[in-house]
Formats: C-alpha cells, structure tokens, sequence
C-alpha cells in the first residue's frame, strides 16, 4: 500500500486560507444583518374627474339589397307580312288609232293598182272619157274625180334605225298596209291599218312615223284649189339586217 503524505509547507498555508475564509464569511454576516429603513412621505388624497369620451355613432343600418327583377322571356315575334303578287295580270295597254275625218268618196271605187288617185301628169287612156259614165276621167257628166291633181309626197321618210326595238330584238319583220289622209296643209293625218304586219309595234311606229314626218303637196281639184285627198293601201315592208343609213321605202 503506496501512503502519500503532505509536506509542512502545504500544512501552514492550508491554515493561512481557513483563517481568511473564516473572517470573510464574519464580515459578510455582519453586513447582512444591518437594515435601512426608508423614509416614508405621506400625501392627502386628492379627488378628480375623469372624462368619458363619448362614445362612437352606431354604424348605419345595412342597405337592403335591391331584389332581382324577374323579366318573362319575350315571346317571338309574328310572322311578317308577306306580299303577293295579283293572280290578275294587267293586260297590255292599247294604242288607240286616230279616227280618220269623213271624206266624200265615189260610189264606184276606180279600178286599179296604184297607192293613190287622181289625174296623172301624163296624157293615157283614162277609165271614163267622153260622154255620160261612171269612170273618173273628164268629160261629160260623170261621178269622178274630174280634172286637177293628185297628191304626192315632198319629203320624209322612215330609216332602218326606226325599227322598234322589240321587233328588231326578236327578229321579226313584216309588211303593213296603211291608208290616211293628206290634209290641205300637206300633213297626213289619220293613219290607219289596213292588214297588220303581224307585229302591233311595227303596225304603230309605221303610222306614228308617217303622220311626223311624210310631207305632201296637197291633191288639186280642176280649179286648182288645193283639197284633202285619201291614201289608200300603201304598204311599207320593214326587214331585219337593212342598214340604218338604208333609203329603201319602208
């Protein structure tokens, strides 16, 4: 068994720190115990009034919500009004001809094939010459037309850019045969249809045209006295493909 042991020195300074740390633990006990009393000042007891803030506004009632307006659907509207045409249609409209004035004519009609009568310029056979008959030459007592002059025309004409628009867009042509009257002035009036064409605007710008533009120098009787003289059956032929500029009778 190894016994260790202390040597003197480390005796006497063991005893040195008793020593001391009895003294301290005597001076801490010494303070410790000392108390200071502190010195109390005693104030009256004062009153006051304590404000109270007013207190805040209500909050504003709720805003009622606005209720949904129910709206019915809109119904569909009635059917349109739909037009219809007539079943009845208009029929085309009529060109009514001029009524031709009376003019006094012979009982007897002349026998021949000319568009007009009357004296010719040239000395012929004549149909009536010499004593009592019915003819239409001079000379003894007849019922014709005597001495004077037939009537015949000084200008106007109908062109191939006349052709009514219709006939010439359908190609049709044809032939009419008209009979008016050649007024003391020259004019011809009163144009009539004597055979159609087969075309109403073929048979209308024919009379349109001639009563507008034909000239005459009116018929004479055996005075000279100018006098209202008849055309019968004068016939124009109206024919697809002339030229506008063409001066063939029509």
């Amino acid at each position: 068994m190894t016994t260790y042991r202390a040597s003197s020195d480390r005796k006497v300074a063991a005893a040195i720190g008793a020593a001391a740390l009895q003294v301290g633990l005597g001076v801490l006990l010494a303070s410790g115990f000392t108390v200071t009393i502190p010195h109390v000042v005693t104030q009256d007891l004062k009153l006051f009034g304590v404000t109270t803030p007013p207190p805040p506004p209500p909050p504003p009632p709720p805003k009622p919500r606005p209720k949904p307006s129910i709206r019915k659907a809109g119904a569909a509207a009635p059917p349109n009004i739909r037009s219809k045409a007539t079943e009845v249609a208009a029929p085309p409209p009529k060109i009514p001809m001029p009524v031709p004035p009376p003019i006094v004519t012979a009982p007897t009609p002349a026998a021949g094939d000319q568009a007009s009568s009357g004296a010719s310029g040239k000395a012929g056979p004549g149909t009536g010459a010499g004593g009592t008959g019915n003819g239409t030459g001079s000379g003894g007592a007849g019922n014709g037309d005597g001495g004077g002059r037939a009537a015949y025309q000084k200008s106007g004409r109908i062109r191939g850019s006349d052709y009514p628009r219709s006939a010439l867009q359908a190609r049709v042509g044809g032939t009419v045969w008209v009979s008016f009257t050649v007024e003391v002035t020259g004019q011809a009036t009163g144009c009539t249809i004597r055979k159609s064409s087969g075309n109403p605007d073929i048979d209308a710008t024919t009379c349109r045209l001639i009563q507008e533009r034909y000239r005459y120098e009116p018929a004479r009787d055996a005075n000279g006295k100018k006098i209202r003289s008849r055309i019968e059956n004068q016939d124009h032929t109206w024919v697809v493909g002339h030229d506008e500029d063409d001066d063939g009778d029509r």
